[in-house]
């Protein structure tokens, strides 16, 4: 894992915090954005942990420039606000989820361990906020271009589109629909794959931006 922060208290702590989970390691720290790549490199970590505030070159803009290595660790952004613009540009960027500065420990390195297992730190509640967040976003030209991916999707894709994006987890998704879990991992696999998205946070802003939550009940 790499620390990304400006502020080296802030590094200390979340080295102090991270660094007594036995399956943790800190393999690099960087002060900027700019400093990323280079480590990344040198040090090939699973996650990246990256302040989106940053003087030189901020996290958005690194987090950008990772996820489009093929070879891109997982990022998780940190940030002081819950619902923050360059969070949501983030998110849109493919970094697997966001904390807060303030997030208990414990909760720190649970919200790593699953984006290194593969799975967003993005809770149901969390999703609904950034969907709220997001309302103000989506204009007629997003919601063009993401009525026109998501067209690519079957109708059984665009049912588990829709749950994604509403925050459920695939065994609710696999209850709700019928289906098994393994089922519903495939549609999720062909989603990302048809649509060339990196996780399921990304199809949960593709189906917002496409107006896909409107007529659900859970938002």
């Amino acid at each position: 894992m790499l620390l990304v922060d400006d502020d080296p208290l802030v590094r200390a702590g979340l080295s102090f915090m991270l660094g007594g989970a036995d399956d943790l390691e800190i393999v690099g720290e960087a002060a900027d954005g700019g400093e990323v790549e280079a480590l990344v490199d040198r040090t090939r970590p699973d996650v990246v942990l990256m302040d989106i505030r940053m003087p030189t070159v901020d996290g958005l803009t690194a987090t950008e420039a990772l996820r489009r290595r093929e070879d891109a660790p997982q990022v998780v952004v940190l940030t002081t606000f819950h619902a923050d613009d360059q969070v949501l540009r983030a998110l849109r960027a493919g970094a697997a989820g966001f904390v807060l500065k303030d997030t208990p420990p414990a909760e720190i390195v649970a919200a790593v361990r699953r984006v290194a297992a593969g799975d967003p730190v993005l809770s149901p509640a969390v999703t609904r906020q950034l969907m709220a967040h997001a309302a103000g976003d989506a204009g007629d030209t997003r919601r063009t271009r993401a009525r026109d991916r998501v067209a690519a999707l079957n109708d059984r894709e665009r049912e588990v589109a829709v749950a994604v994006g509403r925050g459920l987890a695939n065994a609710e998704i696999a209850a709700e629909l019928y289906m098994s879990v393994a089922t519903v991992k495939t549609h999720v696999s062909r989603i990302l794959a048809k649509l060339d998205l990196n996780n399921r946070v990304q199809i949960a802003l593709l189906a917002h931006d496409a107006g896909l939550l409107e007529d659900t009940d859970n938002l």
